[in-house]
């Protein structure tokens, strides 16, 4: 195992800590009575102000660009049968 394999592995599994730490908010947030789709705006302005901070507004800018063609090809569509 080389050392990127490593790091990547170990950034691999913080991302799905990340990930689970986030469906947890979620689920918390909708047994409270806020609307899912609150929720996701709420998630998505503390994320791309997260990667503002850390990366500046122009890399930001370049990243949210390429998100419509990932949305339209299903990279962040998890049950296709809910459409």
């Amino acid at each position: 195992v080389t050392e990127n394999d490593a790091e990547e592995a170990h950034f691999a599994a913080q991302r799905k800590a990340a990930f689970s730490y986030m469906s947890e908010a979620f689920a918390e947030g909708r047994l409270d009575g806020i609307e899912g789709d609150c929720l996701a705006q709420a998630a998505l302005f503390a994320a791309m102000k997260e990667f503002v901070e850390v990366y500046g507004e122009e890399p930001v800018a370049v990243f949210a660009e390429k998100l419509p063609a990932r949305i339209r090809a299903g990279e962040f569509t998890v049950d296709r049968s809910r459409q």
